[in-house]
Parts: structure tokens; sequence; C-alpha cells
């Protein structure tokens, strides 16, 4: 129910407007004058004001502008004899919403009332809308507890304030995007768009287009002008995924962008100038690119000001439970399972800690996502994994990591030390849960630790 603030130093409006507006469903809050109408407005949610200009103390105009001050977008509706319509006009100019000539009809009050409240409630969805798409892209929203995700957590915390190019860089299914978007919605541009493309998914010639925006006539389909990314990213950020793909032709015009801040679209010849923050990202190593020629120095170090380096998922194995709780509630909150899902089984967490994740986040979310849809009694198994997972679950990487000419009794050994270290650091050194997490004994394990000289704390 929306509420509405009447303000009037005559008792018998407040009683008539109350009446009225009641009936039409509206809860309304009345004050005999201006001092009363503030504290309400501080203290209550309020849709509309309906005030009168002419009041002892603080006079209509005086409450209109320290509303507006305080929230410009709450609509204030005026009430005004025909004596003080100059009066309206003025509040008119200072940000009231209408204003109504008493004795008022009361139907074209309740139109004016419902038009406004209508208006706000658009105002206050699309606050709702950002402050939930500012809130996922808080630095608690990003999935992970390990030192390599705080040191991101840091610099993205530096970082966001400024206008400063970011250069992300890290490997298919880390995140980069949501990186990007941190920084935007932690910065002072959140208010403004955040526009990302995809610099690999376009041929030159579109993305160019894409880019910069085109004139009618620039080529054959363009039937009319359009904006480019740059042109609706004004005032925001512009992210440029997989720029390492970027065409040298391309390359040169983003750097013109980046120095000048002025482009023009695909056959035009107008300047336009833009405010823009660009952020890009890359699975690609930029300076290897640089040294075979194919990425510009200069534009390097224009997007290079600050570096932002994503670790793998194997290299975050502290993060794996995090990520598959998150994913978990995530899928079953959108009604994916069938059942209520409990977790994962021992074996089953096993594997995900000796998989090297190749996909990194995105591969285990699609993972998880199809294990809560085939998962039958609550608990993920083996069973409910893809046979592709199951297959390549041995960590290549470990064993690529074996010295030639290792006997096989040292490779186990190699393999069964560095499992049971992962293990312990997993469970804080807690012996009895790091046991759970390899299948073992306590006591097994003890011996294990003492066999290999693990320094860890005493058993538990």
């Amino acid at each position: 129910m929306e509420t509405i603030l009447v303000v009037d130093d005559e008792k018998n409006y407040l009683l008539v407007l109350s009446a009225v507006l009641e009936e039409e469903g509206y809860e309304v809050l009345t004050a005999p004058g201006g001092f009363e109408a503030l504290e309400i407005h501080k203290a209550s949610d309020i849709d509309l004001v309906l005030t009168d200009m002419k009041m002892p103390g603080i006079d209509g105009i005086e409450i209109l502008e320290r509303i507006k001050a305080y929230d410009p977008d709450l609509p204030v509706i005026m009430m005004t004899a025909h004596g003080t319509v100059d009066k309206a006009v003025e509040a008119m100019q200072k940000g009231a919403y209408t204003y109504v000539l008493k004795p008022f009809d009361n139907e074209r009050l309740i139109l004016y009332v419902k038009r406004a409240v209508a208006g706000f409630q658009v105002v206050k969805e699309n606050r709702r809308l950002r402050h939930a798409a500012e809130s996922q892209y808080r630095f608690g929203n990003i999935i992970g507890k390990s030192k390599a995700l705080r040191d991101v957590f840091e610099t993205i915390q530096k970082v966001a304030p400024s206008n400063a190019t970011v250069l992300i860089e890290g490997e298919s299914g880390t995140g980069k995007e949501l990186v990007a978007k941190s920084i935007h919605f932690n910065s002072p541009r959140r208010e403004n768009p955040f526009v990302a493309v995809n610099c690999s998914a376009l041929a030159e010639s579109l993305l160019e287009s894409e880019l910069f925006g085109h004139e009618k006539g620039a080529f054959t389909g363009a039937i009319s002008s359009k904006k480019g990314r740059f042109e609706l990213a004004h005032g925001g950020t512009l992210f440029l995924d997989e720029i390492g793909e970027l065409s040298a032709n391309l390359q040169v015009k983003l750097l013109r962008v980046l120095q000048e801040k002025v482009f023009e679209r695909v056959g035009g010849i107008r300047p336009i100038t833009v405010d823009i923050r660009v952020i890009t990202a890359t699975n690609r190593n930029l300076k290897d690119e640089m040294k075979a020629g194919r990425f510009r120095e200069d534009l390097f170090y224009r997007l290079n000001v600050v570096h932002i380096v994503i670790p793998p998922l194997r290299l975050r194995w502290e993060d794996i439970q995090l990520l598959v709780d998150h994913f978990i509630k995530k899928y079953e909150s959108s009604n994916q399972s069938t059942v209520p899902v409990k977790g994962l089984s021992q074996e089953v967490i096993r594997l995900f800690y000796e998989y090297s994740w190749p996909g990194n986040i995105r591969e285990l979310e699609n993972v998880i996502e199809r294990a809560i849809i085939l998962c039958e009694d609550g608990l993920v198994t083996i069973k409910d994994l893809p046979n592709w997972f199951k297959t390549n679950v041995f960590n290549a990487k470990l064993i690529d990591s074996v010295p030639t000419g290792a006997k096989l009794y040292e490779t186990l050994e190699l393999i069964e030390k560095e499992m049971i270290e992962r293990a312990l650091q997993m469970a804080n050194n807690v012996q009895s849960h790091a046991a759970d997490i390899l299948g073992i004994g306590k006591s097994g394990l003890n011996q294990k630790i003492r066999k290999y000289n693990l320094g860890v704390g005493p058993r538990r």
C-alpha cells in the first residue's frame, strides 16, 4: 500500500483529503505544518507529498526544497489558492510534480495522485534492481577465501574509486567479467551503464560497427544510424573481453579513443566525445603477443595501468567447497533439483580436489548443475557425475611433475604425500576432518603424517 503525506494548516482539508485518499486505497499520514511534515518524512517511507503552499512557519516551497534535497525523485504536489499561482509556478520550476487549485475537484486530484505515485513506483523498482545488481557484484559475491583471491579483492577495492584502465588476465571460466562488474559497481560510475563486448565473437567489420556505431548508408544493410558500445557506455564502464583477439586495425582505433576520448562512427566524419572507463580481459599472455608482433606495445601499456591476475581453480583448492555450496544453493533455489540436496559424498569431494578443472569455475558450476538434476537421494555421488569427468579426474599436472625414471612406489608416495598435505590444509590441520576428506581412519592418517614428517598440530 502506497503512503501519502498530506500537509495543511487547515484541519478540514486534512480530514477531507484523508477520507478521499483512503477510499482510493492509500495509507494517509497528516501533518498540520512544515516542521511536523519533515519529521514524518524522515521517519516514514513516503510515496507522495501533498502540501499546501501557504502556511505559517515552514511554507510549501521550503518543504519542497528540503524534501527534494533529501530525495530528488519523491513527487510533491502543491495545493494553492488563486492568489498564489505565481508561487505554484515557482514550485514547478523547483521540481514539484504539479499543483492544484483550492477548492479542488476530487477526480482531478485523484488523477494527479495516481500518476505521480505510479511514476514513483517505477523509480523505486529501478532503485531496487540497481541495488540488486550492485549487491550481486560486491566483493562478498565473488566466492572464495584463498590468499590469491584475497589479493584480487584488495586490488579491486583500491582501483574501483579511480578511472584507471584495468587489464584482467586469467584462464577461461575464472570469472573475469565478474571482477570487471565488481570494479564498476563499487565505483562512482555505478549509476551509469556497464557495457560488455566479447571481441572474439564477431568478425572485424562487425566488431568495428559494434564498438563505434555506424551512420546510415555506411555499408550494405546500414539502413539507419546506430550507436556503438562506446556511446552506450558514456558515463559508465566499457568491458572488452578477449582483448587479445582484436585486429591490428581496431587496436589502432582503440588506442586513439583511450588517448583522446574521441572517435567517429563507421562512415561518419563527426567526432564523438565519450566519458568512459575501459576494463579489458584476456586469456592470453599479452606480453608474449607483443613479442610475436600481434599486439601493440603502446596499447598494452595504455590498458595495463592496473593489472589483475585471476588464479585458476586448480590453484584455489581452498575455494572449491565454498563454490560447491554456492552452486548447490543456486540451483536448488531455481528448482533444478527434485529433492533437497544435502551435499557431496566424501568420494565426490575427494575427486573434486584431485581434479585439475581445466574449465575452472564455469566447469565446476556445470558439473554441480548436472549432479543436482540427477541426484535422487539428496547426496551427490559418483553416479551423478558426467562420464568425462570420471575419466579425466586424475590430475595430469601432478603426474607430469613426477621425475623421469621414478619408480612406481616413489610416484605413489609423491601423490599420497601431496594429497595428505592438501587435505590437512583444507581441514585447517584438524586431522579427524582431513581423515574424512581422504576416506581413511584417523590412526592411519597419523601414521602417514609421521612417515612423511609433515609438521602439523596434534591429532584431534
